[in-house]
């Protein structure tokens, strides 16, 4: 048969061909799942995710809020106790076992699917108000050509300036006194659809490009962050700005307002972008042999070190708007939209070509949402890639499949209302992710290899330990929060530490008894209780180790007995919260904002129902998920193996070419043992013979 000619460009060559496959985007092929370009884009792309309005407006607005410097030593405790372990879990985990959120926490049992399921969940439903927020930015940006808007004009205040974003950009003007929504504004729908064709564009071709796309969204934020900073600190009235931020430390806040630590964590948890799937997701592009922690302690101190620069700036200016106004700084609108939109164009209105600084500053805001937006997006493509479901289909079509169904969801937020909708949202989603956050370090340090763990130390050793740790922060809880007393704080820890000793007897009676029936003398008494304490989780640590690099035993010890166990408490302790609502005091759940129960706190409330039910769900009923959470990596279908039967295994999207193959060497093999063994018989017949005529 002969071949067909091969037409060749004059002049191309094996080197430009494969240029040019390098940036040829792809529409109808199933992309395999890719990695980044270089660490540094994985850098840029992860710190982009991490850095967004967040760190901007709302972290300067706490640190003052909350006792200035004081502030500081919460946020740092939940950056370095909390933070950077749990991003190590994510970004490790999600590089070892090369899959997403639901495929991660599976892996460590399949009754936990649904915590991944639940954090990509939230993830997604974050990103559709979050988009809605930068369209507002991006309607301010074009409404600086406007005649009627006030961003140019001379002498304007910040009351003004907070007012026509309010009225004007979100459209909140004609919402009426019962708070709720009355129309939808026409020009923030175009302004979210067209955010959200941008985000699809960001992530239809696979991270390479994503990764690229990242050196500008987040390399230009950096260095306009240090032009705003230095621009701020040369006016008069800076000092007393910089001074209200980080120069005043109130420590009582500590004990007067105990909700500043849960505040502070769950400011760590967005900011990062911790128990969102992103971190997983991200990881999940790297090469296997990434230096894993060296990542994520450089991503979380980047985030950190941006919200307190961007502090530094956002204050400068605000005191300088007090000095001109000659008012307190307080008295100005320092905290949410009020800091960025009726502070920042006011302050820099005032400068040569002010109208120009106004319109970079709302170019830097949407570089600084924008890739925190395709990130929320990339975690959930990345657990959608890995289903039986969507294994096989394109990734730029299911790209658009998302984004469509993101902006019908972003509709929500387009009413003239929009904003009370997302504050409140925001407020729930926030809340329920510390309690993932929870599942997340319970699921690495608890719940892999339970079975393995009953079956070498017995069931009643790791029950009786388990409900030492447990039952303790239970009850600790319920003596903190539901005695009406100081002598609150003092109950509570005599009930924690009581119970906890007293199951640890239970446990040192129940080890014993294992140690009266081993006859093998495979365990010693101090082995034992190592094993308790830190057998499964150092045992996973040594196993991932081998492939992402060292993971200090520091990790081990914050992910078993610190974190899950710190954070029930931060989820119990925002839970009792109270706010003051004409003079009374009412739960916090149920009343965020006071903004209408119907339909703002219902809708929040159905936000966590529905967490907890998908987290739930897979628990119940752990095949419901598996679908979901096709194994990547031989590791990951060994670990499963553990929990099923072997009738039970559910292959991964490579086994069919694998058993395939398989197939076809057996025949191979059959096909030449068969002549082996007629040969052997037959000398074996010889043999035989020779034997009988000697005898």
């Amino acid at each position: 048969m002969s071949e067909e000619p091969v037409a060749v460009a004059v002049g191309e060559t094996a080197e430009t061909k494969a240029k040019a496959s390098r940036f040829t985007l792809k529409f109808d092929e199933k992309e395999e799942h890719g990695q980044w370009s270089s660490r540094l884009a994985f850098y840029m792309a992860t710190i982009g995710a991490a850095v967004g309005f967040g760190n901007v407006w709302r972290f300067p607005s706490l640190a003052v809020d909350y006792g200035g410097g004081a502030f500081f030593v919460p946020y740092f405790m939940a950056l370095f106790l909390l933070g950077i372990p749990l991003a190590i879990l994510e970004i490790g985990f999600g590089q070892y076992f090369q899959t997403g959120d639901i495929g991660v926490f599976g892996t460590f049992h399949p009754r936990l699917r649904g915590v991944g399921l639940a954090s990509v969940g939230c993830g997604f439903m974050l990103n559709t108000y979050y988009i809605v927020l930068i369209a507002w930015v991006v309607n301010a940006f074009f409404s600086s050509w406007d005649e009627d808007a006030p961003w140019g004009k001379e002498n304007l205040t910040g009351e003004e300036a907070v007012n026509y974003f309010y009225d004007d950009i979100i459209g909140g003007g004609t919402v009426g006194d019962d708070g709720k929504p009355t129309r939808i504004v026409a020009r923030n729908v175009g302004f979210a659809f067209l955010t959200w064709f941008i985000v699809f564009l960001c992530v239809a071709w696979g991270v390479k490009w994503t990764g690229r796309i990242a050196y500008f969204t987040m390399g230009v934020p950096i260095i306009l962050l240090f032009v705003f900073l230095g621009k701020a600190l040369t006016l008069e009235g800076s000092a007393d700005g910089v001074k209200q931020y980080i120069g005043i430390w109130d420590m009582s806040i500590l004990k007067e307002r105990p909700e500043v630590w849960s505040v502070a964590c769950s400011q760590i948890f967005f900011s990062i972008g911790l128990t969102f799937g992103i971190l997983t997701a991200f990881g999940s592009h790297c090469p296997r042999d990434e230096p894993a922690v060296t990542n994520a302690i450089v991503i979380a101190m980047a985030n950190s070190a941006f919200s307190i620069i961007a502090g530094f700036a956002v204050f400068a200016a605000l005191g300088h708007l007090a000095y001109v106004n000659e008012s307190p700084v307080l008295d100005l609108p320092y905290a949410g939209f009020g800091l960025v939109f009726g502070t920042w164009p006011v302050v820099f209105n005032q400068l040569p070509g002010g109208i120009h600084w106004v319109r970079l500053i709302f170019f830097n805001l949407w570089l600084l949402g924008i890739d925190s937006a395709f990130a929320f997006l990339e975690a959930f493509l990345s657990v959608l890639s890995d289903t039986v479901y969507f294994e096989k289909v394109p990734r730029f079509w299911l790209a658009m499949g998302m984004s469509i169904i993101g902006f019908m969801f972003s509709l929500l937020y387009c009413v003239d209302s929009g904003l009370s909708f997302l504050d409140v949202i925001d407020f729930y989603i926030n809340f329920v992710m510390i309690l993932v956050g929870f599942f997340e370090a319970f699921g690495s340090a608890w719940a892999y290899d339970i079975v393995g763990q009953m079956e070498r130390q017995s069931k009643p050793v790791v029950y009786s330990f388990f409900t030492a740790n447990f039952g303790a922060v239970v009850l600790g809880c319920i003596l903190w929060y539901g005695i009406e007393s100081r002598a609150a704080i003092w109950a509570g820890f005599v009930g924690f530490i009581g119970w906890y000793f007293l199951f640890l007897g239970v446990t040192h009676y129940y080890i014993k008894q294992v140690l009266a029936n081993d006859m093998d003398n495979k365990w010693t008494m101090k082995s034992m209780w190592y094993e308790v304490y830190f057998g499964n989780i150092v045992a996973l640590r040594d196993r991932i180790q081998v492939q992402i690099g060292h993971v200090p035993f520091v990790w081990c010890l914050l992910m078993k007995h610190f974190i899950p166990h710190v954070l029930i408490i931060l989820f119990v302790n925002l839970a009792q919260s109270t706010v003051t609502i004409d003079d009374l005091e009412k739960p916090l759940l149920g009343n965020y904002g006071n903004y209408p129960v119907a339909p703002y706190q219902i809708l929040g409330i159905l936000v966590v129902v529905l967490t907890l039910v998908l987290f739930l769900g897979g628990v119940l009923f752990p095949d419901l998920y598996a679908p979901l959470a096709l194994p990547q990596t031989k590791e990951a279908e060994m670990e499963l193996d553990k929990y099923k039967e072997p009738t039970d295994a559910i292959p991964s999207k490579k086994d069919d070419e694998e058993i395939a193959g398989k197939m076809d060497d057996d025949d191979d093999l059959k096909k030449k043992e068969e002549p082996i063994v007629v040969a052997d018989a037959i000398a074996v017949e010889e043999v035989a013979e020779s034997v009988e005529k000697d005898a």
